[in-house]
């Protein structure tokens, strides 16, 4: 129940003739639901014509049987958004529509675009389309992308997609349409995951191995670090650009902490299974003696788990949860973020009151959800608070497409663990050490990218990183923008 890291997107895609494929990529894309909350789009083709709907909104609230009706096709991608670069507005949905350079006579030049991740040097390639003469439409890195490729010299798409990939910086795990084909593309890094699944002669392509379990696909594989696959009549086909340097392969260490969906597989890892052995690792690190343990629904529950199986402390669902309310960080305001915590939990005093409890979180970013915690289960008698975070302390921003607080409103950037403790008013506290975390997570440390955490990245990253850069300083959509993030 973290209320301050956001992750940016779920993609989605499907090639598959004998399907309704706007369906599957409605199904798709509500198991990719808590990957993005702002909006959905799906864009399909019949080989013919390109068809796109893109609201504000839930996946449920933005498409009906009629909307779907509407989107015929043998090929499509949707997008669940949570805005990182860009403010949230109708006009920063995606899928995104991009018509570039012809490729080759009689070949459409037409493409949509559903992207996840962040560009670190999104200003420096958008001035240097403009200098070209291309017009943007939106204020996202990810129609920076699109126009891009879109606009790249080449006569295949995959020449294209190489002359993007050798100058964008940063993280993108795209789905692509195309009249003729889907395409999937992962950054050199491979800082976002991206599946790929069969699915009655036909195949998808997805953010997590989760959605495929929901359309009855079969996972395959993940599309590689630099990989770009096409999916059309011929199967699929797999390129690494020769002109892309070969980069060291980082993926989120969040996506093993927190993002991705506990049913969800990453480098064939079960990530339930991953995160009950952090929740061990953090009991062998950190102790307590204490009556029972709880998890924060729902990102601590599975530490709690292997926090009790190590220590042998009875494990015990400590919150009701009331589960018809949205993400706490939904909420700009900040009285209204602490009142939906609140809303979200209710503490079982009954079973609490006078106990000496071991709670179980995710992580900490500003301590407001975290001291709310505590602050409800002294209220509803608990003795004594023993909170311990199955990751380490988060001391950096994010530069690839977490929507994280400045480094200033980062609570462990300036803190030592026994001031965060004061602060959050908790008995004792313990964060799982990095060297936890890595024999946790079953990799080496340098396969995954935690900047923030160690401020080690895999690659070049600003100081800072303004979501809102670039809009004009004066534009409606800024102001609005600002508004809603807390500024004046």
């Amino acid at each position: 129940m973290t209320a301050s890291l956001r992750e940016k997107c779920g993609v989605f895609g499907v090639y598959a003739p004998a399907e309704d494929v706007a369906r599957l990529t409605f199904f798709g894309l509500f198991a990719l639901q808590h990957r993005g909350q702002e909006s959905a789009g799906i864009a399909t083709t019949d080989g013919e014509e390109l068809y796109l709907h893109a609201e504000m909104g839930l996946v449920t609230q933005v498409f009906t049987e009629e909307v779907l009706a509407t989107l015929p096709g043998r090929s499509a991608i949707g997008h669940t958004r949570y805005s990182t670069t860009g403010s949230s507005v109708e006009d920063n949905c995606q899928p995104l529509f991009v018509n570039g350079q012809p490729l080759a006579a009689d070949s459409s030049s037409e493409l949509m675009l559903a992207h996840n991740g962040n560009i670190v040097n999104t200003e420096v390639l958008r001035d240097g389309l403009i200098a070209r003469g291309v017009e943007f439409v939106t204020t996202t890195d990810s129609e920076v992308l699109a126009q891009l490729i879109a606009t790249a010299p080449g006569e295949t798409w995959e020449e294209r997609f190489e002359e993007m990939m050798r100058v964008a910086e940063g993280a993108y795990s795209l789905a692509v349409l195309t009249r003729d084909a889907v395409f999937a593309v992962r950054d050199p890094h491979g800082i976002r995951p991206l599946s790929i699944g069969r699915l009655n002669g036909g195949y998808v392509v997805a953010s997590e191995s989760c959605a495929f379990d929901h359309i009855g696909a079969e996972f395959l594989r993940d599309v590689e670090p630099g990989e770009v696959v096409r999916i059309d009549h011929d199967g699929l086909t797999s390129t690494f650009p020769l002109g892309v340097e070969p980069k060291r392969r980082a993926i989120c260490v969040f996506e093993y902490i927190y993002f991705a969906r506990p049913d969800s597989e990453l480098s064939g890892e079960l990530l339930h299974n991953a995160r009950v052995r952090m929740g061990r690792e953090l009991a062998r690190e950190h102790p307590a003696d204490a009556d029972l343990v709880i998890g924060v629904p729902d990102s601590g529950t599975r530490g709690a788990i292997g926090y009790a199986l190590e220590s042998g402390i009875p494990y015990a669902e400590g919150f009701v949860q009331n589960r018809y309310v949205g993400r706490t960080f939904i909420q700009p305001d900040q009285r209204l973020r602490e009142l939906g915590v609140k809303m979200k939990l209710n503490p079982l005093r009954a079973l609490l009151e006078g106990k000496r409890l071991v709670v179980v979180e995710d992580s900490i970013v500003r301590g407001t959800t975290k001291r709310q915690v505590v602050a409800m289960l002294r209220k509803a008698g608990v003795r004594e608070v023993h909170v311990r975070v199955h990751s380490p302390p988060v001391r950096n921003p994010c530069f690839y497409g977490i929507d994280m607080a400045t480094r200033g409103e980062l609570i462990a950037s300036s803190r030592s663990v026994e001031e965060i403790r004061k602060e959050i008013d908790a008995d004792s506290l313990g964060y799982l050490s990095i060297e936890g975390l890595i024999v946790a997570a079953k990799r080496s440390g340098d396969s995954m990218c935690m900047g923030c955490l160690s401020g080690d990245y895999p690659g070049k990253v600003p100081l800072e990183l303004d979501k809102l850069a670039l809009e004009a300083a004066d534009s409606p959509a800024r102001r609005a923008a600002s508004l809603s993030l807390g500024g004046s």
